[in-house]
């Protein structure tokens, strides 16, 4: 059996190098991913889902991110000439995260200062929460993805195998190439899949995290705002 398979292989590198000399030998993409089998299609599902969430991720994070560059100074002029409507009117027209947490703090004047600022963050968390929304997804399909391409090399390889036992001596490298490239194909599926979905995550994540520092930052100069009337 083992001399029929290495008989085959010559063959077959004599017809791929007489193939080389008149042109190159190309297979289509689709006909590559049919060959895949069932897990080509699932691997094709999770990346429509994987760039979906990473769109539409991209584009709340984005919103989020945008902040008028006048906003706490307009809120510093109305607090201390005591237009405290005012500035709850222009944070209800700004509608972002940095308005709505600046408006819960609004609404906790006149109460201790510890107290205004746990709202405060209690409606950060929040805010961030919905930023964060199906992030995870993008972890799950960055680690599952993988993990199918290699459950396909595995089905591939028994199926590549179990075509060779029932063969016998009549083994041929047509009979194999199924198996062979199910294996195969499946693995560069997966972690295509997988490491377009990874890129995706960090990319938000990162953009998430530059959101929290500066509702960090703009919440520490709320709350120094709030002290300087105590100070004079």
């Amino acid at each position: 059996m083992t001399t029929a398979i290495i008989l085959q292989l010559n063959e077959a590198a004599q017809v791929i190098g007489a193939g080389a000399g008149k042109g190159e030998i190309s297979l289509p993409i689709i006909q590559l991913v049919v060959k895949g089998g069932w897990i080509m299609a699932v691997l094709g599902l999770l990346s429509v889902i994987a760039v979906y969430i990473f769109i539409e991720r991209y584009l709340v994070i984005t919103r989020a991110a945008r902040e008028d560059k006048n906003f706490m100074n307009n809120i510093r002029a109305f607090i201390l000439a005591g237009k405290l409507n005012s500035a709850k009117d222009l944070c209800q027209t700004n509608n972002s995260p940095i308005g709505r947490m600046i408006a819960k703090g609004l609404l906790r004047l006149g109460k201790p200062l510890n107290d205004i600022n746990a709202a405060i963050e209690n409606v950060g968390k929040l805010e961030v929460s919905k930023l964060e929304k199906n992030v995870a997804g993008l972890a799950t399909i960055a680690g599952a993805a993988p993990m199918l391409g290699f459950l396909g090399t595995v089905i591939g390889m028994i199926r590549a195998f179990y075509d060779m036992s029932m063969a016998g001596n009549n083994i041929n490298i047509e009979l194999l190439s199924q198996g062979i490239y199910q294996a195969m194909i499946t693995t560069v599926g997966g972690l295509i899949v997988g490491i377009t979905a990874y890129i995706f995550y960090n990319i938000l994540v990162a953009r998430i995290q530059k959101v929290v520092y500066v509702l960090e930052i703009r919440t520490s100069e709320f709350m120094d705002l709030l002290h300087e009337p105590a100070k004079k």
